[in-house]
């Protein structure tokens, strides 16, 4: 088997008092030197501070996305391949996947495999593997099922319920429950796939797509898991780790890699997946932030931290369907977040309509 590379990125934010270096990050001034505008003719909004300052372009994709093509109900995952393009998937169609190139200009929509009739658009990452990269997919729907892909969308394999159940013992049949959120990659060539929604178990398979074992499963206590909404590899310290987006939990979970917990890090609000680029680690959390953490997790940056609008958003569950509601600079619902190769970040969010925002890094 040729050998495989984790080469893309895709995909804490800590409450009041948690551990870290907290840094207010809300919108700041526009500086004089910027003159950037949107298609309105106003000046876009800055977030963060610091060496952590980005431009927010809300609605990047929106120019050049066909009038036939809609997120529907939300716009899920987001992962950038090597040549820059940008994968998103949705909720609407047509597809489950619209990709764009690194100016918004649309390329095509694909994904048809995870659409029956409105689309089921969940996780998505993507990894290269000898000389091709391939996209893994988790779709939002017990029906359907893991799937990996080419670029092109073509399918390679695919894995449902009836295949994780017999793989691992019953454990589907047991939890009663399958709803699979986000795939992650081993150093080694394995995988691994959350069923976030459904059993609270991570499925843990090897290079040569034969199962290993299951991590997890429901409880609040260290090692398991109340919605392991998404995961990623950890090496910022050199020794590579399974960390999980414990989300209902409000905490990160870091695994060894043969399975065993390591640490438990609380105070977060609700981190639905998670990046790595270099020693820096971006977390999207539902709850309305995106936070940064550095190779010792103190938390260096959150991107559109406000709690008066919090507060807003959570005490009023239909903002999500009122976009004459949102803010420049703030975010609703951040869903998945993931680094480029120039370091800018693309933000999707859990918003009726979709919403993806492009932040360009400035310093």
């Amino acid at each position: 088997m040729p050998p495989i590379q984790k080469t893309s990125s895709r995909r804490r934010f800590l409450k009041s008092g948690a551990v870290g270096a907290l840094a207010a990050c809300g919108v700041v001034g526009v500086p004089a030197f910027l003159n950037a505008t949107d298609k309105a003719g106003t000046k876009n909004p800055i977030v963060g501070e610091g060496a952590y300052q980005y431009e927010c372009l809300h609605d990047w994709d929106r120019t050049h996305l066909p009038s036939d093509h809609v997120y529907g109900n939300a716009s899920h995952g987001v992962a950038v391949d090597l040549h820059g393009l940008i994968y998103i998937t949705h909720q609407g169609n047509p597809g489950s996947i619209f990709v764009f190139d690194h100016t918004g200009q649309f390329v095509r929509s694909m994904g048809d495999v995870h659409n029956t009739g409105t689309a089921k658009g969940h996780g998505i990452d993507i990894r290269t593997e000898g000389s091709e990269e391939f996209i893994y997919l988790s779709p939002s729907d017990s029906k359907l099922f893991f799937t990996k892909m080419t670029l092109k969308g073509e399918e390679v394999w695919r894995k449902g319920k009836a295949e994780l159940d017999k793989d691992s013992g019953g454990v589907l049949e047991k939890a009663k429950r399958y709803r699979p959120t986000n795939t992650s990659f081993r150093p080694d060539g394995g995988y691994y796939l959350g069923d976030g929604y459904g059993s609270n178990y991570v499925f843990e398979y090897n290079r040569d797509d034969k199962f290993v074992r299951t991590l997890g499963g429901p409880g609040k206590v260290d090692g398991k898991f109340q919605t392991p909404h998404g995961q990623w590899l950890d090496d910022r310290d050199g020794i590579a780790k399974l960390v999980v987006a414990d989300r209902a939990n409000e905490r990160l979970q870091w695994f060894d890699l043969a399975g065993n917990h390591l640490k438990t890090m609380g105070g977060f609000l609700f981190p639905a997946d998670i990046d790595v680029r270099g020693d820096l680690m971006l977390v999207p959390d539902l709850y309305t932030r995106i936070s940064m953490l550095d190779k010792d997790n103190n938390v260096v940056v959150q991107l559109g931290e406000d709690e008066a609008w919090r507060k807003s958003v959570l005490a009023d569950k239909g903002t999500r369907n009122k976009n004459e509601l949102w803010k420049p600079g703030l975010f609703v619902h951040p869903h998945d977040a993931c680094f480029d190769a120039n370091g800018d970040i693309f933000v999707v969010e859990w918003v009726k309509t979709g919403r993806v925002s492009k932040l360009v890094k400035l310093v």
